[in-house]
């Protein structure tokens, strides 16, 4: 079995070691370090890599916004972040998603939701909680966009459709069901998608699409 290892960056050392017994409560996971600030977790995830990391969005010196993106901007193999908060959704969080985070969850999440969410983050999906999916893609709906499909110029016809698709949420199951795929073939379309277009994860995909004018709400 493969071991996870984990950063935890949180400035309350309570919430710390709860999450620390959830995820040591598992074979496949292990926290590798805590950080108490931003500036720390920079400082720990260039000194002792690890595949992800859980950043609380508010910390002292430097929140999880500007270490997010440090971490995401430095080189070297980068980390999956994973943006935990007790907001559904404000600008902070919005802004770490832009920065490149893998994920978004609520500190009140379930433990099992929590730890499922870690794995599928892992092998190369994006998490978000529902609620806040909700909202971010609201926000980007409301923004005036210009580009339209010449932003998928690069990608083939069947891609455009996987790509529509994506865009609405639709799992790689229910894509390979809608247009009578195999999986395998959906997830290598997904993986093409994502090269073209130069983006991270399903998250990204949506802005994206969002900031383009792609799709609509």
């Amino acid at each position: 079995m493969t071991e996870i290892r984990i950063g935890l960056a949180d400035d309350q050392p309570l919430f710390r070691a709860g999450i620390r017994m959830i995820l040591d409560s598992q074979d496949d996971f292990a926290v590798a370090w805590e950080a108490s600030d931003g500036g720390e977790a920079v400082e720990r995830a260039a000194s002792e890599p690890v595949d992800l990391i859980l950043m609380d969005i508010e910390m002292p010196v430097t929140d999880g916004v500007e270490a997010t993106a440090r971490i995401l901007a430095a080189d070297g193999p980068a980390p999956k972040v994973v943006v935990l908060t007790t907001f559904e959704l404000n600008d902070k969080t919005f802004k770490a998603i832009q920065a490149g985070a893998s994920g978004f969850l609520l500190k009140n999440a379930d433990p099992e939701f929590l730890l499922a969410s870690l794995r599928t983050i892992h092998s190369g999906s994006a998490v978000v909680a529902p609620s806040v999916m909700t909202g971010l893609v609201e926000r980007f709906a409301r923004r005036p966009t210009t580009a339209g499909t010449d932003a998928l110029s690069e990608l083939t016809a069947r891609e455009r459709e996987i790509f529509s698709l994506l865009a609405a949420g639709l799992s790689n199951n229910e894509i390979a069901d809608d247009r009578h795929l195999s999986d395998a073939t959906v997830k290598s379309h997904v993986s093409r998608i994502l090269g073209k277009l130069d983006l991270r994860d399903r998250v990204q995909l949506v802005i994206f699409a969002y900031e383009n004018g792609l799709v609509r709400s």
